[in-house]
């Protein structure tokens, strides 16, 4: 029974997640859908539509997914080293597709756009990260780039490496954004002297400092 229950293509035709997507396309489907399909079978007990439901929810839908070790998804019920890199690798690809080309990469429009793009990695980190988003003249991301990882305060802070990957890629403008792992994203007394300082170096490097957030991390 339980391998009867394993197998996606023994579900009802209407409720096969393959089926689904091609009759009424890939918004449609639910997240446990599209993970199915990544995952193909499931396990005695669980059809694959459950397996998928239930990693979502224990790992922490795809935030978690995404930022889980690779090894340790091995090591889930139902997954294995095969799953696992398909589940990974489409992980992957999504994320990217945020820093593609010209016309396709992801535009920052307001702060809840630049929120999104760093939430997903950033708002579970147990280290305090520095991270800059760098923009061209229309605020399309260049790219995401990690500066500092531990405590982040203005006495380690260095202008330079803020501005390096700026400069190398002659970025319109940037974002500055660190996380608080207390939970509390309050900014600290620090946090603002950073930023002053910051925005003036950007105005001398011709960079236009957009914005400064920290993320919150629970």
């Amino acid at each position: 029974m339980g391998d009867y229950q394993s197998r996606i293509k023994e579900l009802p035709l209407t409720d096969q997640p393959r089926e689904r997507l091609a009759l009424v396309g890939p918004t449609a489907l639910s997240d446990a859908e599209l993970l199915a399909i990544l995952l193909r079978v499931g396990v005695p007990g669980l059809n694959v539509l459950q397996l998928a439901q239930q990693t979502l929810i224990e790992c922490g839908g795809w935030a978690g997914l995404l930022r889980a070790d690779y090894h340790d998804l091995c090591r889930r019920q139902g997954m294995g080293t095969a799953k696992a890199a398909t589940v990974k690798a489409a992980l992957e690809i999504g994320r990217r597709l945020l820093l593609a080309g010209p016309d396709e990469r992801m535009q920052i429009k307001s702060p809840a756009d630049a929120a999104a793009l760093l939430m997903v990695e950033m708002g579970h980190l147990d280290q305090e990260h520095l991270r800059v988003v760098l923009l061209d003249t229309k605020n399309r991301v260049q790219q995401v780039a990690t500066i500092y990882i531990g405590s982040v305060n203005s006495a380690m802070i260095r202008v330079g490496e803020v501005f390096k990957e700026a400069i190398r890629r002659n970025s319109a403008a940037l974002i500055m954004a660190h996380n608080h792992p207390s939970g509390d994203p309050t900014p600290s007394p620090e946090d603002v002297l950073v930023t002053r300082q910051i925005i003036e170096a950007g105005k001398l490097l011709d960079c236009e400092v957009l914005d400064r957030a920290p993320c919150r991390c629970a």
